[in-house]
């Protein structure tokens, strides 16, 4: 079979497996977060932690609550990772020191899981998968909680309260995540994936050298790292590593596992707002704007532009043969649109266009189809904004889903779209001015070098957490800066997008006129695509233009 027909034959096999868990799992979901009653379980843990399931939150409550156990989380974790020495199933291994253990606290928290260090050889087996694995199911869960609250902003009038931050997280973890993780973690030890306590192995290489082949709890990390849009690798070279991801079959799976919940999050959306054409309306959005970067991605590596790459016949430095060019095209444009950061190949390595492609969709904003959650609440405030431009072409008041968008919306709007190019920018802007940040690019004062720092502040300020892999991020400035670039581009507009939700849930639904834009068909659709590309293409291009395209062109 062809590199061309084995491609297209995964591409389709991807999305055949998508719509096939479309309805079931989005209705799902959308049960689980309408639903009164709690399992034994749930009450339990309740009971334990003095939470009334019986009270609402208003949104400024809801924020406090994501705010205050993700700032309790960053402070666990890092312990964790500083303790790690005195601690059991550290494998010998020191405790993190403290700049790394923040960054590292902020990352997993933040869901961005950017790695600064070697996994195998910095984190034992107990702040794997009691500090890293655990994040990984909250900081999703955190995700989705918050998309499910905006969807109660619009489905509800007249009323301050968008639903109790404590169930719906318990909820998503017990009755979403989970079952997902159980069922999937058995299928990737099936498929070769890694599961045990090992502490190693020693093995003589191909060369006759002694190496030690670390073993771990891969498989149960690896499956909530994708379904959660995590990211964060057990080994250093994350997806593309064996035990990781041991060959075709695991990468398709691990491919349909990062986009499983985002794509599906959009029927939860419609069946809560009582019509399912919104939910197809912008999982159409997505779908386009996710299948045109996959093609152009595909294109870039496949064409191979650059003399060497020509005259080696394909453009695979970086890449594993066991993928080849079209499943890592794929999977890079599905994880820097999904905020998971778990690559199979690497982006540092793709052709200089090939690799602007995974840069140039983070910087959407990872609205496609986005991270567990971030990627639905994302596209929505887009919505809004897309209904206004659409508003004033008519002279018309705008209105989505029976909500009035007024001058309090906007001002909502307009600041969650700025929140993560300024921390993004600025981030990069003082990497670029100071001479120690600088020292640790691998292609100093070229294009190249300059998209390596351009990409490291995207994927922290969008909460990807990939990386192009030419910058040596483990210094002071890196640790300190990301970290806080991680935090701000988290919950910043976490913050922004509850209280816009807060403010339509207390409206009281207008009438649909001959007047309003019908925001289920194709028109709108169109018009929220140029929205997601123009107003991403204003704020990066002249970046842009300095990085992958100067390379490029």
């Amino acid at each position: 079979m062809s590199d061309t027909a084995a491609g297209l034959l995964q591409v389709g096999a991807l999305i055949v497996l998508l719509a096939v868990c479309y309805r079931p799992l989005g209705g799902y979901m959308a049960r689980v977060y309408t639903g009164e009653k709690h399992s034994r379980v749930e009450r339990g843990a309740y009971k334990l932690f003095g939470v009334d399931a019986k009270a609402e939150q208003t949104w400024a409550v809801y924020a406090r609550s994501v705010v205050a156990f993700s700032a309790v989380s960053v402070i666990l974790l890092y312990l964790l990772q500083r303790l790690q020495h005195a601690l059991p199933l550290s494998n010998g291994l020191p405790g993190v020191e403290s700049g790394l253990a923040f960054n590292t606290a902020a990352s997993f928290v933040s869901n961005t899981n950017w790695q600064s260090y070697v996994p195998e050889v910095t984190m034992g087996h107990l702040v794997q998968f009691a500090g890293l694995a655990v994040q990984n199911f909250l900081s999703a869960a955190v995700g989705v909680v918050v998309a499910i609250a905006v969807i109660r902003g619009f489905a509800r009038s007249k009323t301050d309260r968008l639903g109790n931050f404590w169930v719906d997280l318990t909820r998503t973890v017990i009755r979403v995540l989970l079952p997902i993780c159980i069922l999937g973690g058995l299928l990737l030890v099936a498929m070769g994936v890694v599961q045990n306590f090992s502490s190693g192995h020693e093995v003589t290489s191909v060369v006759g050298q002694a190496q030690t082949l670390p073993g771990g709890p891969v498989a149960s990390q690896e499956v909530i790292k994708e379904l959660g849009t995590n990211g964060g690798g057990y080994y250093n070279a994350n997806s593309a590593h064996p035990f990781e991801n041991p060959n075709p079959l695991s990468d398709l799976f691990e491919i349909f596992l990062l986009l499983l919940i985002p794509v599906c999050l959009t029927r939860t959306f419609g069946v809560m707002v009582k019509d399912k054409r919104q939910g197809y309306a912008i999982l159409g959005v997505m779908g386009t704007i996710w299948g045109a970067f996959v093609f152009l991605a595909t294109l870039f590596e496949t064409q191979g532009a650059g003399t060497a790459t020509r005259a080696a016949g394909a453009a695979m430095e970086g890449k594993e043969t066991r993928f080849g060019e079209w499943a890592s095209s794929l999977f890079a444009v599905s994880t820097t649109g999904t905020s998971t950061g778990a690559v199979n190949a690497m982006h540092d390595s793709f052709t200089p266009l090939g690799g602007g492609v995974p840069l140039f969709h983070m910087m959407l904003g990872e609205v496609t189809p986005g991270g567990t959650g971030t990627g639905l609440y994302g596209i929505l405030v887009l919505a809004v904004l897309t209904v206004f431009v659409a508003g004033l072409m008519v002279g018309r008041t705008p209105e989505y889903l029976k909500k009035k968008i007024t001058g309090r919306e906007m001002k909502l709007v307009s600041l969650y779209i700025l929140a993560t190019p300024t921390v993004v920018l600025v981030g990069a802007s003082l990497a670029m001015g100071l001479a120690t940040a600088r020292a640790s690019i691998l292609n100093t004062d070229s294009p190249h070098g300059f998209s390596e720092v351009l990409y490291a502040f995207t994927s922290a300020g969008n909460n990807n957490g990939s990386a192009f892999a030419g910058i040596s991020a483990n210094i002071p400035f890196y640790n300190t800066a990301l970290g806080l670039v991680m935090l701000l581009g988290r919950f910043v507009p976490i913050v922004i997008v509850l209280a816009l939700a807060g403010s339509f849930a207390q409206q009281q639904p207008v009438p649909v006129t001959q007047g309003t834009l019908p925001t289920h068909k194709a028109l709108f659709v169109t018009m929220l695509v140029g929205v997601v590309i123009i107003v991403t293409g204003l704020t990066y291009f002249p970046a842009l233009t300095l990085g992958p395209l100067a390379e490029g062109l």
